[in-house]
């Protein structure tokens, strides 16, 4: 067996969200990385590797078939959760797609999480996205961290199934609770990218022939937002 499996920091750190002794469900696994990995790691784990193309479904199945992992991992085509059976997994991961994509990969699947202990998260973009719907469908954001690489910024969300629901303001939403109240320096460089980009947007907006004026509205309170947090890290090096 092939213990020198090589993953990006990306996927060590999604990994490092998982219990010991998982039994999960990597959606878009696309090469089997993840899975692999911890199945490796861990020979207590169990994994379904879902791919909707056959492509990398195909890449999936011999990885696992290199490291001889055929009896700890499944290689399953199929649409998102579709690939699941009911109360199968424990825990899902949804890593490296947008958050709307993320979002209705949940929707659409949502009769497979009845048994779903935790959902880990890595939206690529729009993480508000997902941290709304997995507030609004019992599972309390637990864990959250911010990375970088090769010059992206990658944010994971660690979710898990609670009875009393977590009370959220929109502001937690956009920047998440736990990073708010961990503001790293990848936290502080995303945003600062961030605030960049809204500039450039709201500037378009403003030239437009059209007034977009309740999306305008919006952007400028999300401006102020950040506008707030990166004033933390002025008075943070000041301290």
């Amino acid at each position: 067996m092939n213990q020198q499996l090589s993953i990006s920091n990306r996927l060590q750190r999604i990994a490092a969200y998982l219990p010991r002794k998982p039994h999960f469900a990597d959606i878009g696994s696309d090469h089997a990385y993840l899975p692999c990995y911890v199945c490796l790691i861990d020979d207590k784990a169990k994994a379904i590797a879902g791919e909707v193309v056959e492509g990398p479904f195909l890449s999936a199945k011999s990885t696992v078939k290199a490291n001889q992992l055929e009896s700890a991992i499944d290689v399953r085509l199929g649409d998102g959760l579709a690939v699941v059976h009911h109360d199968e997994v424990k825990q899902v991961v949804i890593a490296g797609m947008g958050g709307p994509l993320i979002k209705s990969i949940l929707e659409n699947g949502i009769d497979k999480l009845g048994n779903v202990e935790r959902i880990i998260a890595q939206p690529n973009v729009d993480a508000k996205a997902v941290r709304k719907w997995l507030h609004n469908h019992g599972y309390e954001i637990v864990k959250e961290e911010i990375i970088e690489e090769n010059g992206h910024f990658y944010e994971i969300v660690v979710a898990d199934k609670m009875d009393i629901p977590q009370k959220l303001t929109e502001k937690e939403f956009m920047f998440g609770p736990i990073l708010l109240l961990n503001k790293t320096t990848a936290f502080y460089e995303k945003w600062k990218t961030e605030q960049d980009k809204l500039y450039y947007v709201m500037k378009q907006m403003e030239q437009a022939s059209v007034p977009q004026t309740e999306k305008l509205d919006r952007f400028t309170n999300e401006l102020t937002w950040i506008e707030e947090v990166l004033h933390d890290e002025e008075r943070d090096n000041e301290s």
